[in-house]
């Protein structure tokens, strides 16, 4: 059987090979954050997230660490931490489970299938469960206002556009050739 270590890089390798955008935190490959789109079907359809991802020491013997960055309404997420209540998650976490199922199946799940009865935003599920149609439009009004995917592409470009400079001045091998291409 493979190492943690080695079944980290795999399914980190996995899921940056899929369509989902992966950025990375620091330089070690246990803290991330992935590019995720509202699924088809639902109020979040049209929304995009970035999801910070933490992997503990024993993954995938012990679940990921996963948070919403900007903000969503719903009743399993909390809406200051980014915190999500997802059973599959938190507790009955498999090492059969890798990272793309987190999110080709048990987010998307989680924002259509929203689960009123154990919340951690109890404002989104008590609108839920009273008025189904208010809580879908304050969902659609959130993805306006936090998840518009204009918004999280503007961000991703600044952060090329930074690494190609730290690329460029890495490559320089002194301060005034940095300067002499910044000052024409």
């Amino acid at each position: 059987m493979s190492s943690p270590s080695k079944r980290r890089e795999m399914d980190l390798m996995k899921l940056m090979m899929s369509d989902y955008k992966v950025e990375m935190i620091n330089d070690g490959m246990q803290e991330f954050y992935v590019e995720f789109n509202g699924p088809k079907d639902s109020p979040y359809h049209g929304g995009v997230w970035k999801i910070r991802v933490e992997l503990p020491d024993a993954y995938p013997y012990k679940s990921p660490s996963i948070g919403f960055i900007n903000k969503i309404y719903h009743p399993n997420v909390d809406e200051m931490s980014g915190s999500v209540c997802l059973d599959v998650i938190n507790q009955t976490w498999s090492p059969m489970f890798d990272l793309v199922n987190v999110f080709e199946v048990f987010l998307p799940q989680l924002l259509l299938y929203p689960n009123p009865s154990d919340p951690l935003n109890g404002e989104a599920a008590a609108l839920m469960m009273r008025d189904r149609a208010a809580y879908d439009q304050r969902v659609k009004e959130y993805c306006e206002k936090y998840a518009k995917p204009e918004d999280i592409g503007a961000k991703e470009e600044d952060k090329s556009s930074d690494e190609e400079l730290s690329e460029d001045e890495y490559a320089a091998s002194d301060d005034e050739e940095i300067a002499g291409k910044a000052d024409p």
